[in-house]
């Protein structure tokens, strides 16, 4: 099984103080993986590093064995709904038929094969009656579902979600676990940057670890546990999760 994202000593600061430190792991293709950590331990600002998003003060990323810049349309990145400007007077299709644009090429626009490849990834997360809705119109949920409609219409082989589940309803939950699962069945390869630690084991096959640092990677059983745990946490642990319980 070959890596489809590798880490060696990824190192992010701001302002002069570290936010990632030396960060080094293999994620092997075909692999849901959950990115869990304690409020301000970095798990988005490693997101926005592999992108490039935001500047690495050292370290190496590649993707599918190749440097990022060669393999960028490779990669599909749901940011958090906070991060996006709602009021953009744009569409539903209109903002899914921006994920085909990394295939296109320059000079190139989409047009009928696009825009059906846009209607079949929303008829993918349900949405496929509010096609012609303004963006802003839909409820959490549904704008977390059209962004994953987006990212699906990239096709691409690895998938980086930034708190999808924040602030959605459990409809909207259910099904973008569901395609996230059916994507790692098709091996696709995605990360998830998620709170909820009691899910751990039902959503993913892999769970990292962060606070600054990696303190874990494996299954949830093997990370979940008090001692890795309260390392991360500092002793100060979510309520959906206590000591002697693993997730």
């Amino acid at each position: 099984m070959h890596h489809a994202l590798r880490i060696d000593n990824l190192c992010v600061s701001y302002a002069g103080r570290p936010a990632v430190e030396e960060a080094s792991l293999c994620i092997e293709a075909g692999q849901l993986v959950g990115l869990i950590g304690p409020n301000g331990a970095g798990k988005s600002t490693l997101l926005k590093a592999l992108l490039e998003l935001i500047p690495r003060e050292r370290g190496r990323v590649e993707v599918l064995g190749r440097p990022l810049a060669q393999a960028r349309r490779q990669v599909a990145y749901v940011p958090q709904r906070s991060a996006i400007d709602w009021q953009f007077p744009i569409n539903v299709l209109d903002t899914v038929v921006l994920g085909t644009y990394p295939n296109l090429g320059w000079f190139n626009r989409p047009g009928r094969h696009e825009r059906q490849r846009a209607l079949e990834c929303l008829r993918r997360v349900g949405l496929q009656d509010l096609a012609q809705r303004q963006i802003g119109e839909l409820s959490g949920g549904q704008q977390q579902r059209v962004f994953l409609a987006r990212a699906l219409a990239q096709h691409a082989e690895l998938y980086l979600l930034d708190e999808p589940f924040v602030g959605i309803d459990a409809l909207s939950e259910r099904t973008i676990i569901g395609i996230l699962k059916a994507l790692r069945d098709a091996g696709k390869t995605v990360l998830v940057v998620h709170h909820d630690l009691s899910k751990a084991a039902a959503y993913f096959d892999r769970v990292l670890l962060i606070n600054r640092r990696i303190h874990g990677y494996g299954s949830a059983a093997e990370v979940c546990t008090p001692a890795v745990l309260a390392g991360a946490y500092l002793g100060e642990l979510p309520g959906t999760v206590q000591l002697g319980v693993a997730c």
